[in-house]
């Protein structure tokens, strides 16, 4: 009957390792598709004659899209299923392909960004997705396995679009629209639904998004879905925001160029991904979501306050030795703090709002992205080069400051956690 102690323990039970594993498939083969096509369209755009604003217009407008989409797909994953909304978003993702395989003006181009940036704002029912599939205690470490599958499709995407243009300039559009196909069909076939039925998540879904983003404020942050949406959109905005000023100061620093650039891409995207494999689980289960969550944000600090004072050594064999020191920093302090601040939000939140609330979540973190390399850009002409990483490192440490106290709802969710294993033990016993 409702309420009973087996409807308790199916409510807080999420563990599903195999649904996890379609998961990380489905955002890898998404991935790929989406690296075919973000490099070649500044070329693609300047051969239909746009201008340096026109390239970064084709940006600005898949981010808006999915700031705009990323909560309303929230919503829709929260009242019809993950598992739809994901399809549908998949679905748009192959149709934007398509429409830039056979662009043949710089609008079309336009158009097939933004109804790329549509689809993408299902990134926050990926995470309800996982949420829903690994229990409490290993959800952040479900979140970096899923980000380190993403990241190994940022590796091989480029690869594949740069080496395939030679075959046509219709060849990458239709290379990632077919990826995106059967990408969806592989979905379909192997990934499950998520999202248990409650016959109030209906109401509880209908919840207007206005009253959900007043939440996310200033004037709630003592409750802690506020702080850790605040957490996630400052310390990625920061952390976001001068990494087109990391390429520049490797150029005027160290001579790196854009023929050298790619080892260092190199470098920062492999250490993210060990991070993410190897480091972050056992972080998690050895501190928790919340003290993990600040170690990561100590780290990152740390690594962008430092970066400045980074040279080349005087000893020709370790002339990188200060930098990649510094810089590995900055994947581990990344690696560590927003898989752990986006896990703890998915268990202090109710399981129907669940995906809504990790939608508001990317709409604060895409409007930093977008508003803080305003920012920073300004400082750098106002102040120097070394004034965005500084203010970057001091923005990050006060996610940290903000993060103090939140080990109580940890205990919480370990106390309920540990009722359901006793339950379940004694329904063993019983059997």
């Amino acid at each position: 009957m409702p309420g009973s102690l087996s409807d308790r323990i199916q409510a807080l039970r999420a563990g599903d390792p195999g649904r996890l594993a379609v998961l990380m498939a489905t955002a890898f083969i998404d991935m790929v598709g989406a690296l075919i096509i973000i490099p070649l369209l500044p070329f693609y755009a300047e051969h239909f004659g746009a201008n340096d604003f026109m390239v970064l217009l084709l940006v600005s407008a898949f981010s808006a899209m999915q700031l705009v989409s990323a909560p309303l797909w929230g919503r829709v994953s929260d009242r019809y299923g993950r598992k739809r909304a994901l399809l549908i978003g998949l679905t748009a993702s192959a149709i934007a392909y398509v429409v830039f395989a056979f662009a043949d003006t710089y609008w079309l181009l336009l158009l097939s960004r933004i109804v790329q940036g549509a689809g993408g704002g299902t990134v926050a029912v990926v995470q309800a997705y996982v949420a829903d599939s690994v229990e409490p205690k290993n959800r952040a470490r479900g979140l970096g396995w899923l980000s380190a599958a993403t990241n190994t499709g940022v590796v091989l995407g480029p690869l594949i679009g740069s080496e395939t243009t030679h075959l046509g300039a219709h060849t990458p559009g239709l290379i990632a629209a077919g990826l995106c196909v059967l990408n969806v069909g592989f979905a379909m076939r192997y990934l499950t639904e998520s999202r248990r039925h409650n016959p109030r998540a209906a109401l509880r879904a209908q919840r207007p998004m206005q009253a959900v983003m007043r939440v996310a404020t200033w004037k709630h942050i003592g409750e802690a879905p506020s702080r850790l949406i605040w957490m996630y959109a400052i310390g990625i905005g920061a952390y976001y925001g001068v990494n087109p000023l990391i390429v520049l100061y490797l150029g005027r620093h160290f001579g790196v160029t854009a023929a050298t650039i790619g080892p260092f891409y190199a470098y920062l995207g492999a250490l993210n991904i060990f991070f993410r494999l190897f480091v972050l689980g056992r972080a998690v289960d050895r501190l928790g979501e919340a003290r993990t969550a600040r170690a990561g944000a100590t780290l990152l600090a740390l690594g962008l306050l430092l970066f400045p004072f980074t040279r080349p050594f005087g000893v020709p064999a370790l002339v990188y030795l200060p930098l990649a020191l510094v810089l590995a920093l900055i994947p581990f302090g990344a690696a560590l703090n927003f898989p752990s601040v986006t896990a703890f939000l998915s268990r202090v939140v109710g399981e129907d709002e669940r995906g809504l609330y990790l939608g508001v979540q990317q709409t604060y973190g895409g409007l930093a992205r977008v508003l803080y390399p305003l920012a920073a850009g300004g400082l750098a002409v106002a102040f120097g080069e070394s004034a965005p990483f500084w203010l970057s490192g001091v923005l990050v440490a006060s996610t940290a400051i903000i993060g103090l106290g939140l080990d109580r709802y940890a205990s919480t969710a370990a106390a309920e956690q540990a009722v359901v294993e006793a339950a379940e033990k004694e329904s063993a016993a019983a059997d």
